[in-house]
C-alpha cells in the first residue's frame, strides 16, 4: 500500500512542482512556490486519486485536478493564516509572516485561480458538473472559516453548530477530494454522491481526532504543544461538551480557567484536562469520532467498484485513523 501511496505523491508533486503560477513580480508568485513547498500529508489529492483507482487505472490522467485541490487547500491555509495571526505553518514562518498581509491575500488569490486553471486542463467529459461542485465547495469552505471566526466571540456554540462548522471548514473538502475521482472517472451519480459522503464522514472524524489529539497526544510524537487549543479556550468539541455537562465545583473550575488572561499555561492545560477526565470528555469524543469512521468505512463496502481498490481506500483511511499526531 505504501508502495502505490509513494508512486501517486510523486505523480501529484510533480505536477504541482512542474506547474507554471506565473513569473513576475516575483513577490506575488514567490510565495506560491513556498507554501507548497512546505509539504504536507497531500490527503486530498491523494483521495483523488485513489478514488480514481476505484474504477480506471490510468490514475496519471488525474495529477492536474488532483493538484487543483491541494492548490485550492493551500490557498485557504495562506488566508486562514492571516485571519488567525499564526506566525508559522508546519513548523516555517507563514506567508504573511515572511512577506506581508497584502501580498499574501494577492498570492493566495493567484492560488484560487490556477486552481480553476488546473481543473479546467483535466480530460474529463464532465467538466462542467467538476467546476460546479468546486464551487459548491469553496463557498462552503468559506463558510466554515466564518463560523469558526464567530465562534471566538459567541458565548455558547452548541454541539450542533460546531459540528457544522467543521463540515463545512474540513470535511467538504475531503468529500469533493473523493468525489472528484468519481467524476474524472465517468461513474454515476449515485457513486459520486457516495464518494463525497465518505469522505465527509472521514473529514469529521479526523477533525474531531484533531481536538483529542490536542489535549491527549504524546508531546514527544504530537510535533506541537499539546494543550494549544485549551491554553487560547477554543471552541472545540471537547471543551462544548465539557460546558455543557459540567456542575458544581467542575462548572466553577472551567468558567474560572475561562476568565483569565494571566494565566501559568501549564497549569491551565493540567487543571482543564482534569475536567475533562472527570467528566468523561475523552471518550465521549472518541466515541463520535468512531461512529464518523466506522460510517465511511462502511460506506467503502457500498460502492460499486473493485474490490482491490476498495480495500487500498480503506487502507489508506484506517493508517491516517491510526495516526498520532
Amino acid at each position: 500500500m505504501s508502495e502505490l501511496i509513494n508512486k501517486y505523491l510523486e505523480i501529484v508533486d510533480q505536477e504541482i512542482s512542474s506547474y507554471s503560477y506565473g513569473v513576475e513580480p516575483v513577490e506575488l508568485y514567490e510565495p506560491i512556490k513556498y507554501i507548497l513547498d512546505l509539504g504536507g500529508k497531500r490527503l486530498r489529492p491523494l483521495l483523488t486519486m485513489l478514488s480514481y483507482a476505484l474504477y480506471k487505472d490510468d490514475v496519471e490522467k488525474t495529477s492536474k485536478a488532483a493538484a487543483a485541490v491541494e492548490v485550492f487547500h493551500n490557498f485557504t491555509l495562506m488566508h486562514d493564516d492571516i485571519m488567525d495571526n499564526a506566525p508559522l505553518r508546519r513548523g516555517k514562518k507563514t506567508v504573511h509572516e515572511k512577506w506581508n498581509s497584502n501580498i499574501a491575500i494577492l498570492s493566495g488569490d493567484v492560488m484560487l485561480v490556477r486552481a480553476y486553471d488546473l481543473l479546467l486542463e483535466s480530460e474529463s467529459k464532465n467538466i462542467k458538473k467538476v467546476i460546479k461542485k468546486f464551487n459548491k465547495c469553496a463557498a462552503e469552505v468559506c463558510e466554515g472559516q466564518q463560523f469558526d471566526m464567530k465562534f471566538e466571540s459567541d458565548e455558547v456554540v452548541s454541539e450542533r453548530e460546531y459540528l457544522n462548522m467543521i463540515r463545512l471548514k474540513t470535511a467538504v473538502l475531503l468529500g469533493y477530494s473523493l468525489e472528484l475521482g468519481g467524476l474524472l472517472a465517468d461513474t454515476n451519480d449515485d457513486q459520486c454522491d457516495l464518494l463525497n459522503a465518505i469522505g465527509e464522514n472521514i473529514g469529521m472524524g479526523f477533525q474531531l481526532k484533531d481536538d483529542l489529539l490536542d489535549v491527549y497526544a504524546d508531546q514527544a510524537k504530537f510535533g506541537k504543544q499539546v494543550g494549544g487549543d485549551i491554553i487560547a479556550n477554543k471552541k472545540t468539541f471537547l471543551l462544548i461538551k465539557a460546558l455543557e455537562l459540567a456542575k458544581g465545583e467542575d462548572k466553577q473550575k472551567l468558567a474560572y480557567w475561562l476568565s483569565l488572561t494571566d494565566f501559568d499555561p501549564e497549569k491551565k492545560v493540567k487543571e482543564v484536562t482534569g475536567i475533562y477526565d472527570r467528566l468523561g470528555i475523552k471518550t465521549l469524543t472518541e466515541n463520535l469520532m468512531n461512529d464518523y469512521f466506522e460510517k465511511g468505512i462502511c460506506q467503502i463496502n457500498q460502492l460499486n467498484a473493485r474490490e482491490k481498490n476498495k480495500t487500498q481506500l480503506k487502507d489508506f483511511f484506517v493508517q491516517l485513523i491510526n495516526r498520532e499526531k
